[in-house]
Formats: structure tokens, C-alpha cells, sequence
């Protein structure tokens, strides 16, 4: 049998294809994302679920004068492999291969650089508006699924898309099976009926006769619309995108290609916009990823015959992670005290309060893909006495920073943050990177900042922000903690950190608690150089007790302060902002933000220079010229 996928080398040359190719084809694009998926890690159900979606698009719509735009994108693989780019596939994700979401630097089909959910309808919605203002007539396709739905810019996007009326499609999928379809074959024969361009020049007619009548026109159109909506009112379970001005269709099988197809050609020729609902089903064509579609939404490498559980539980990190001692030490904290609850957003299982919603279950609260709404609804909590902890990703919380600045910190409300995946993320790219949560919320009032450098800083870090009435941040890697930490002799005092490694040396290495295991590295390679190097441990990032660092600086010949975080506006500029007090040389060694994003944790800190042989070559080269 001839392979099809690799005659696809553009969008135009699926629309040579046969019904029986198509059905092949999908086939074929299963297993190839499999197979790359097995190797690399990434987004897996998402992927398999909306393949005949994805080609049904690519077959009515002319991309990249049509352009589609994926919210989230973590289900773009079909596409990818569609416009051009089979051959990068097999490194996707890897360092200086394909992205795994879409990235307007790979190709022209990708129109919008996505990562972060609820974005794709306010993106179609300015392409579009800027499209038509520049005189141009191309579609603008957003597809967004349910879960992304839950995120309030969502709303925004279609409110306004409503308002503008411009012939924006949105493509709702839906892959949650517990959603009720509406009434059955009538629904979608009116849905169906509701596109037929007769169906459209009649309604256009109708309403401009309806409209002129003298006198009435306009309160007489109004009625008619209102009399339209109640009809479809009796047949939609859901009329909420009808209210708000966008004509809707479905529910459709999301993996009967032909029949998305033939609404898609009604669709658009459509002058105003309309949603489209298509249910599939995530993980389909690969058994384990359908049976456990959540385990398969991200994954490492896996073994594609015995499933990413049976090889987690094999080939573990070795070691436990952060997340690890996170979810042990929430527990500890909840058992002691009844205070405290849990808030996170959609990401129970990646910040590790599963454990905490088994143990507290009325305590937890997943609110959805809405990190604004968890910050504030954790400072309502705060306010009623609770002490809630926030457990959000680094790169997510970028999306709360008014809430945390206005509804947490001006209050005191007294909120834990506590960052996952804070520093460099493997695999995910640019929109993922946690490295500027230190440089956006330093500057917020009476916020405390802390980053431990173990397991056991960590649940001490815990401890310490609930003893405290204004809000704490905790910030710590997607990383396996050191089996051999440092010590913890000195208790967690305000301001203050802890040395790691004390000799009495020429060089100190402060640092964020993150890196310790490449200052460890850094210091053994400046004594094999025969400079002796101290490490001092932050821990606060935020307060500082300046005095006491000061006098820690003009101690040394040399003082390095290396973080994991964007160099501007981060912890080292601060501490470069306290030189002229300090008689001694102070280099500051942090992310510059512009090497490659992508790869993995260990590649991204080697190109910006915070593996353990860069740190210690960027502090001897620069002054002690050791050879």
C-alpha cells in the first residue's frame, strides 16, 4: 500500500484525495503522531482526537489566505504535518526542531503564536477586523475546545465578536463525553437546514423587507428576531452563542469527515459569524489514550506497546521532583490545620494536589482554566480566615497579575502562590518558560518571594507563609530535588538565606534555590582551578535584609549572585542596584531570554549560561583569567 501522508506536502494536495485516502490518511497521521509523541514527549489525546477536524479544514478552507487559529495549540500536530513540515516532525520538541504549538516562525499557516488557553477568538477576531479593514476577504477559523472555554478572555472574544458581526467561525470542540447532545436528528437537521445558502439570501431578504416596513420596521425586526430565538430556543439545550449573535451548528461527529466537510462548505459562505460544535473523542485511534484520555493529555516518552503508566512506573525520573515535595508537604500542612485549602486551575494533577483533593475534597477547588478568578476567589477565601494556597504554573500565573497586585497583596489577604515549573520548562518552548514571575512581582507591595533549593526548604517555606498575614510566593522547578541537599541548619529567617558551602574562600556564589546542583558543580570545578568558592543559598528573593547582604558582599574578593529568572528586573539586577555599597566585584548571572526555548531543562540552562561548567568559567574568565 502507498503512503499518502508523504504525497501532503502543502493543504492544497488533500483536496486531490478520494473518501477511501482521506480514511487512510487519518490513519496514518495516528500513528506518525504516535510514534514522534513515544520518542519525545507532548500532547498525545488532544492530538489523535481532532485529526479528520483537521483535515476537514484544511480541505474547504484555503490556508494561509484562510487562516486557523488553535487555542491553547496543543492540538496542532495534524496540522503541522499538513503544511510542510513532516520532516522536522520526528525532533518536534526537541532543541532546534518543531515547536510543539503553533509558531508563526516555522510556517505561514501558522498565523498566531498560541500556548496559553482561552486565546484563539480574540486572535481570529483582530485578524479578521484587521483583514477586512486592509480591504482582503480570508476566513478566520478559531478552534478552541470546552475546557478552554472556562477562561473568562473566551467570553470577551465572543462578546465582541457578536457586537462586530463580521464572519468569524468558531470551531467549539467539544471532547467531553458527558455533555448532553441536543435533541437528536431534528437538531442537526435544523442546524443543517439553517446553512443552506437558500435558507440565508431568504433570511437576508426577509429581515430588509421586515426592517423597511414603515414606521415598524425596526420594532417589528426585533420581534421577529426575538420570535427566531425562542424557536431555536426549543430545540438547542444551549442558546448561548445565539444570544450573542453567532449562528450555531451541531452538534456534529467530530470524526465523520465528509459530514464536517459539508458544513464547513455552508459555513463559509456565511457574512456573519457562527459556532460550530463538533464532539470527539480524545486518545482516539491508540486504546490507552482513549481509555485514560487525562493520563494521555501530556506525557514523557512512553513505550508505545505497554503505555506511558507502565513506563513511568519502569523509567521514573530519577529521583522525586519538587512537584513531589510540594504535594507531601500541602498535605502535612492541611492535616495540622484546618485552614488551610487548596485552589489551582486546571492543573490539579501537574502541581500535584491530587493527593490533597483525595485526603480534603471539600478544601480543593479547581476552578478552571481562569487563573484571574483563582487569585481573587482565593483572596475572598483569605478574607473569611482561610489560609488558601494557590498552586499555579510559573508561566500561568502571568495571567492573574492584576489580581495578584489589586485583590491579594493590597489587601494582605494573606494568599500563598505557590509557582510550579518556575525557571526553564523542558520540551514546551517560549510560552511555557517560567522566568519572569520574580521580575513581575517583586515590585508588588508586601509581597514575599522565596525559593527553595530541597525538599525539606520547601516545607519549611510552607510552614513559614502560613505563619504570615500578607501573601507568599514559592517558586521552585519542574526538576528533581538533590538527594543530597544542603544543609538546612539554619531556620528559615526573614530576609535572610543559608550558606550551602562555607570555606572561608575568595568567590561567593549566591543563588536561587533552583540551581544548586549547577553551583555545586560550578564551585568544584573553580577549586579544581584552585579557587575556593563559597555558596550562599537566597531563599528570600524578597525581603532582602540589605545590611546583612551588604556585609555578606564586602566579604568576598568576588560575590556572583546567579538565578533562574530573566536577568532584567530580576533578583540580580536588585542586587546590582546595591554595588555602590559594596567594595567588592559583584556579577550578576541570570537568563537572557533570547537563546532557544525549546529542549530541555539541561540544554536551556547551558545556552544561557547557568550550567555548573558555564557559571564557573563566566567567574573565572572574568576575573581570575584561569586558564
Amino acid at each position: 500500500m502507498i503512503n499518502i501522508l508523504p504525497t501532503i506536502r502543502c493543504p492544497d494536495d488533500l483536496k486531490r484525495l478520494t473518501s477511501v485516502e482521506l480514511t487512510e490518511l487519518a490513519v496514518e497521521i495516528r500513528k506518525v503522531i504516535i510514534a514522534a509523541v513515544s520518542e519525545n514527549g507532548g500532547h498525545l489525546a488532544s492530538n489523535l482526537g481532532v485529526v479528520e477536524l483537521t483535515v476537514a479544514l484544511h480541505r474547504v478552507f484555503h490556508s494561509p489566505k484562510d487562516k486557523i487559529v488553535f487555542d491553547v495549540g496543543h492540538q496542532c500536530y495534524t496540522h503541522k504535518l499538513l503544511t510542510g513540515r513532516q520532516e522536522m516532525f520526528p525532533r518536534l520538541r526537541r532543541l532546534g526542531g518543531l515547536s510543539g504549538f503553533p509558531k508563526r516562525s516555522e510556517s505561514v499557516h501558522d498565523p498566531f503564536n498560541t500556548g496559553h488557553a482561552s486565546t484563539s477568538i480574540s486572535a481570529a477576531v483582530g485578524l479578521l477586523a484587521g483583514e477586512r479593514l486592509k480591504g482582503g476577504n480570508g476566513r478566520m477559523i478559531a478552534v478552541i475546545g470546552d475546557g478552554a472555554l472556562t477562561g473568562g478572555l473566551a467570553y470577551e472574544a465572543l462578546a465582541h465578536a457578536g457586537q462586530l458581526a463580521l464572519p468569524l467561525i468558531v470551531i467549539l470542540n467539544d471532547n467531553k463525553m458527558s455533555i448532553s447532545p441536543n435533541v437528536g436528528g431534528l437538531s442537526k437537521y435544523l442546524s443543517r437546514l439553517s446553512m443552506k445558502a437558500k435558507y440565508q439570501s431568504f433570511r437576508r431578504s426577509f429581515d430588509s423587507i421586515v426592517q423597511n416596513t414603515p414606521r415598524f420596521g425596526k420594532s417589528l425586526l426585533k420581534a421577529v428576531n426575538r420570535m427566531k430565538r425562542a424557536i431555536k430556543a426549543a430545540f438547542y439545550t444551549d442558546n448561548f452563542f445565539v444570544d450573542l449573535g453567532f449562528e450555531y451548528v451541531g452538534p456534529i461527529d467530530g470524526h465523520d469527515e465528509p459530514q464536517i466537510e459539508k458544513i464547513l462548505q455552508d459555513v463559509k459562505k456565511l457574512d456573519h459569524p457562527v459556532v460550530v460544535h463538533v464532539i470527539t473523542k480524545k486518545g482516539k485511534g491508540y486504546q490507552f489514550a482513549e481509555e485514560n484520555p487525562d493520563v494521555y493529555h501530556g506525557v514523557p516518552s512512553f513505550s508505545i506497546e505497554k503505555g506511558v503508566e507502565l513506563i513511568r512506573t519502569e523509567k521514573k525520573y530519577k529521583g522525586r521532583l519538587f512537584t513531589d515535595a510540594f504535594a507531601e508537604g500541602i498535605v502535612e500542612l492541611a492535616s495540622r490545620d484546618e485552614r488551610v485549602v487548596a485552589v489551582t486551575a486546571a492543573m490539579e494533577n501537574g502541581t500535584g494536589l491530587e493527593p490533597f483533593k483525595k485526603k480534603f475534597p471539600s478544601r480543593f477547588f479547581d476552578v478552571g482554566i481562569a487563573e484571574g478568578h483563582a487569585v481573587t476567589f482565593a483572596a475572598g477565601l483569605a478574607l473569611q480566615g482561610f489560609k488558601p494556597v494557590v498552586a499555579i504554573y510559573s508561566t500561568f500565573i502571568q495571567r492573574a497579575i492584576d489580581q495578584v497586585i489589586h485583590d491579594a497583596s493590597l489587601q494582605d489577604a494573606g494568599v500563598i502562590f505557590c509557582l510550579d515549573r518556575a525557571g526553564f520548562v523542558p520540551g514546551d518552548g517560549e510560552t511555557h518558560q517560567g522566568l519572569y514571575d520574580v521580575a513581575l512581582f517583586r515590585p508588588v507591595p508586601d509581597m514575599t518571594i522565596l525559593a527553595p533549593a530541597c525538599q525539606r526548604e520547601l516545607k519549611a517555606m510552607l510552614h513559614y507563609a502560613l505563619s504570615r498575614s500578607a501573601s507568599v510566593m514559592i517558586r521552585y522547578p519542574k526538576a528533581v530535588y538533590p538527594e543530597d541537599p544542603p544543609p538546612l541548619s539554619a531556620p528559615i529567617e526573614t530576609g535572610r538565606g543559608a550558606f550551602a558551602r562555607r570555606n572561608s574562600g575568595a568567590v561567593c556564589v549566591a543563588f536561587t534555590g533552583s540551581l544548586y546542583a549547577q553551583v555545586l558543580d560550578a564551585a568544584d570545578l573553580l577549586t579544581a582551578q584552585g579557587v575556593a568558592a563559597d555558596l550562599y543559598n537566597l531563599r528570600f528573593l524578597k525581603p532582602v535584609d540589605e545590611d546583612y547582604l551588604v556585609s555578606l558582599v564586602n566579604a568576598y574578593e568576588v560575590f556572583a549572585v546567579v538565578e533562574e529568572g530573566i536577568s532584567a528586573g530580576g533578583f540580580g539586577e536588585y542586587a546590582a542596584a546595591l554595588a555602590e555599597r559594596c567594595s567588592t566585584r559583584l556579577l550578576t548571572i541570570g537568563a537572557t531570554g533570547n537563546a532557544a526555548a525549546l529542549g530541555s531543562r539541561e540544554e536551556l540552562l547551558r545556552l544561557n549560561g547557568l550550567d555548573g561548567a558555564s557559571i564557573a568559567a563566566t567567574i573565572s574568565n572574568r576575573y581570575f583569567k584561569v586558564s
